[in-house]
């Protein structure tokens, strides 16, 4: 059993997807959101699709950094996490304007106070002011915040994401096959509209990380920040602390920094790419739980997937897996190891879209293509040899 589902985490979600599993899978099942028809309006051109998400276990490291600093501005990320799984799950689809947003903060009053909650909220519309600069505009509905100490150890940061959207202008998947190339950006690195570097672990496998990555230190200071139920031999079994520094192009980065890195949304490149380039797409995929193998749930018929380019993972996924000594099976299926959003499209498009992407500081390549089958399959190839799943 990997160290993942010995934390009571599973990256594929078995369980979630057999008790959704009779339930309507909407207009466009291979869609990468459950798109439906508009029940707002009635309107046969238009669909409705409401997403929901969260920053996860990453509010833990988030608590973890802010008693060890005192530095409450690290909860803007969190709060930037919440926003940009929903976002860029949305993306993927399609939908790149006139968003509705409502949040749900979870909390023990306890240990979170009321100035985390603040710079939560706050750092909320603060992205959302960014994200407008871009022509993305999300509006911020409020939503319910929660005291919640007999159910949440800690705080638990999610919010729900709706919008409206033309039927002419979905991105469903259903366009992918044999001979699409996949284009992969980047994750990590400094896009022009970030501040400061970003180690692209964005809001997955975080359980994994942290435990992985720290201490038993923060076994022993904090227990409240894990299941007391889990066998010691998985809690916090890494060698360092928040503070410790690793250096990354020539800068000295705190252990807690590179794991809180906010997640990036793609989204000032999205809204552009899909203005000029919507009908050269066949599919988008944001590999975030699933990791790279993510992609796999969302073909429209037997295919084989071969992604024999990656990105080299940055040094955040090396630091994870020098700690935990994890096998690199695990660990494309938990993180993304280098790229958070594949666009499928032909070979000649590809070129213009990576081009674009370079143009707001993101690094994109082809990492794969798609080929015909019998049967779906992933096959990753790279320096840890090659890597088979099937389906």
């Amino acid at each position: 059993m990997s160290l993942y589902a010995q934390r009571g985490v599973s990256a594929q979600k078995e369980e979630v997807h057999a008790a959704i599993s009779r339930l309507d899978q909407g207009l466009y099942p291979h869609a990468f959101c459950k798109v439906y028809p508009d029940s707002l309006c009635g309107d046969p051109d238009w669909v409705n699709i409401m997403h929901a998400d969260g920053a996860g276990t990453k509010s833990i490291l988030a608590y973890l950094y802010w008693k060890e600093t005192g530095d409450s501005s690290v909860w803007k990320g969190i709060a930037q996490d919440a926003v940009a799984m929903n976002l860029d799950d949305l993306l993927c689809v399609g939908i790149t304007d006139n968003l509705l947003f409502s949040s749900t903060i979870d909390r023990n009053k306890s240990v979170i106070s009321g100035e985390v909650l603040q710079a939560v909220i706050n750092g909320t519309q603060e992205f959302f002011d960014q994200l407008r600069g871009f022509g993305v505009n999300i509006h911020y509905l409020g939503g319910e915040t929660a005291d919640v100490g007999d159910v949440v150890r800690t705080i638990a940061v999610n919010g729900t994401m709706t919008a409206r959207w033309p039927k002419t202008k979905l991105v469903t998947n259903e366009k992918i096959d044999a001979g699409n190339v996949i284009v992969g950006f980047s994750s990590s690195g400094q896009a022009d509209y970030e501040t400061e570097y970003n180690s692209g672990l964005g809001s997955n496998g975080l359980t994994s990380a942290r435990h992985d990555v720290l201490s038993k230190y923060y076994a022993t200071q904090y227990p409240e920040t894990f299941e007391p139920a889990l066998a010691e031999e998985v809690v916090y079994i890494g060698k360092n602390k928040m503070t410790d520094t690793v250096p990354i192009d020539g800068r000295q980065i705190s252990i807690g920094k590179l794991l809180l890195s906010p997640t990036r949304t793609y989204a000032p490149l999205v809204k552009p790419m899909l203005e000029k380039y919507f009908d050269k797409i066949n599919g988008m995929i944001h590999c975030s739980g699933g990791g790279q193998t993510k992609c796999m749930k969302y073909l429209p018929r037997p295919l084989l997937v071969i992604k024999d380019n990656l990105f080299e993972p940055p040094p955040v996924f090396e630091l994870i897996r020098n700690n935990s000594g994890a096998a690199y099976r695990e660990l494309y299926q938990v993180f993304n190891m280098g790229h958070r959003l594949e666009v499928f499209t032909d070979e000649q498009t590809a070129a213009e879209l990576i081009a674009l992407g370079g143009s707001f500081g993101i690094e994109g390549r082809i990492v794969g293509r798609v080929e015909a089958a019998e049967r779906p399959a992933l096959r990753l190839q790279g320096v840890f040899g090659e890597l088979l799943y099937e389906y």
